[in-house]
């Protein structure tokens, strides 16, 4: 899985322009939004449909714990690989 995190790693870094950041700046377990990396609503749309568009897996808002999923890289990838098998 550590593959996957690093692979999202440099996802979120490309799909919202974060040109300042390098995959280690990154950590695992860092919250993605409000005091960790400081995403909001937005990038986690366009987070969305970057992990869509990359790994064919849908995030719907109606029906999964969608905060849970995107607190952190290790959230996003456990949830991956869960809809992956």
């Amino acid at each position: 899985m550590s593959t996957l995190k690093h692979e999202l790693k440099q996802l979120i870094i490309n799909a919202l322009d974060l040109e300042d950041l390098r995959v280690e700046d990154i950590d695992d377990d860092e919250p993605l939004f409000n005091e960790g990396l400081g995403l909001d609503s937005i990038d986690a749309l366009e987070l969305g449909l970057a992990i869509r568009k990359k790994y064919g897996v849908r995030i719907d808002q109606e029906k999964d714990d969608v905060v849970k999923i995107f607190s952190s890289v290790s959230s996003l990838a456990t949830f991956i690989e869960s809809e992956r098998k």
